[in-house]
């Protein structure tokens, strides 16, 4: 039994396949696909165990097509290009049923391999099929990315993580002989952090962890038997995502020793330096934002400096930027507000703009009234026009919450002065 768990119930079919149901339910996308036997080139993003790998060998299966697969770690650009030989030697553009290429970790394929995979894909000779647990915007050049469709794979939710631990005790041919109880999941799904395979491969090591073939299992029973070993950064595994949350929320939670250290366990392993950048400049915005906007500005320069630097010298920048980030006041005012208005918009939907201040760039518009009565607020004293600028039916509605720091402190008793009683500031 040297094959895991998560291995051995690797779904075969779309029937079998658990969780994404906006791509493999009835009417998903991809579903329609496979059905029509038309299968785009794509990305598949998501993090670690959605299924990313399975989905791929299903769609190849399913639609009767050769299926290479190569992964970006080791393959170079002759490894392509041989794959690319064979694809159109079976067929390519003689046949509707072009073979698949899968290439697992695409993001971590350079500008020229990439590049060496265009033509193929333009032309036909394979349906590429990418997976990436990297933002393809940032990971993907645009030529390439163009000439595919985007998916977005979720973590699986507790439901379909219940669901595979029960397909695991009824259908795997070692576990099934056991008389397994169930009694709390909880523990298990949250070492799982969304992760199948990860669900699996803890639920094994537990089950094979009892001398006897009675078990039941307990959240406290998974606690004490799960050994974690965090020695080791896997940047491509279960840790990756581990250790860049704690890292996150040391800074903000305002530690700056927390965040050096789990800095520094990302560089002993070789973690992509604009992974770490990236997550620093949303951070800036979504956890400080206004309460210093300089925060911003240096996430800004620190990836764009690291970007052309690389190791082993960025790791002073992104120090640099990880204790000033720590060392700054906290909001997430502006994180809160967007989130606020988007639901406001999800529940409203499409509200007229009101006419005065729509744009009028005709003669049929400015007959219309657009523009009418706009106050331009130039004109006022303190370059300011107490006018409604959201839709009749939302007027008066506040979005943004200046935090408690002296920056939106100011921010508060700006919009106070101004709009008076109107938004309660």
């Amino acid at each position: 039994m040297n094959e895991p768990l998560a291995e051995r119930l690797r779904p075969k079919t779309l029937n079998d396949y658990v969780s994404q149901n906006h791509l493999v339910g009835k009417q998903g996308s991809l579903t329609q696909h496979i059905k029509q036997g038309l299968i785009p080139s794509m990305i598949l993003w998501g993090p670690p165990g959605t299924g990313k790998t399975t989905l791929a060998n299903i769609i190849a299966t399913e639609s009767g097509r050769p299926f290479y697969t190569l992964s970006a770690i080791n393959s170079g650009v002759k490894d392509i290009r041989d794959v690319i030989d064979k694809a159109k030697q079976s067929g390519g553009l003689f046949t509707t049923k072009n073979p698949i290429l899968f290439i697992d970790e695409i993001h971590r394929f350079s500008k020229s391999q990439q590049d060496s995979l265009l033509q193929a894909v333009e032309k036909g000779w394979i349906t590429l099929i990418g997976a990436t647990t990297e933002n393809p915007s940032f990971e993907v050049i645009s030529a390439l990315l163009s000439r595919c469709q985007v998916y977005i794979l979720n973590p699986f939710n507790k439901t379909d993580l219940e669901m595979l631990l029960r397909r695991a005790i009824d259908q795997d041919e070692y576990i099934s002989r056991k008389i397994i109880k169930l009694k709390e999941t909880n523990a298990l799904i949250r070492l799982s952090g969304g992760d199948a395979r990860k669900l699996l491969n803890i639920f094994e090591l537990i089950v094979n962890s009892y001398d006897s073939d009675k078990i039941t299992i307990t959240d406290e029973s998974v606690l004490e038997r799960v050994q974690s070993n965090t020695v080791h950064y896997d940047k491509t595994g279960e840790q990756h995502y581990d250790i860049i949350s704690a890292f996150i929320k040391s800074i903000r939670g305002s530690d700056p020793n927390a965040a050096v250290y789990w800095l520094a366990r990302m560089v002993e392993g070789g973690e992509d330096v604009k992974f770490i950048a990236r997550r620093l400049l949303i951070l800036a915005s979504e956890d400080i934002g206004n309460a210093n906007p300089t925060a911003l500005v240096i996430a800004n320069n620190a990836f764009q400096a690291v970007s052309t630097i690389g190791y082993p010298e960025s790791r002073i920048i992104l120090s640099q930027c990880a204790t000033y980030l720590a060392c700054s006041p906290k909001s997430n005012a502006a994180y809160k507000a967007i989130g606020k208005a988007q639901q406001l918009v999800k529940e409203t939907g499409n509200l007229s703009v009101p006419l005065e201040i729509r744009n009028a760039p005709t003669k049929l518009m400015k007959e219309l009234g657009y523009g009418d009565n706009y106050k331009y607020a130039h004109n006022y004293d303190l370059n300011f026009a107490n006018q409604e600028f959201l839709p009749d039916e939302i007027k008066n509605t506040k979005l943004y919450e200046p935090g408690n720091n002296a920056r939106e402190n100011a921010h508060k008793e700006f919009l106070k002065q101004r709009w008076k009683d109107k938004y309660g500031y």
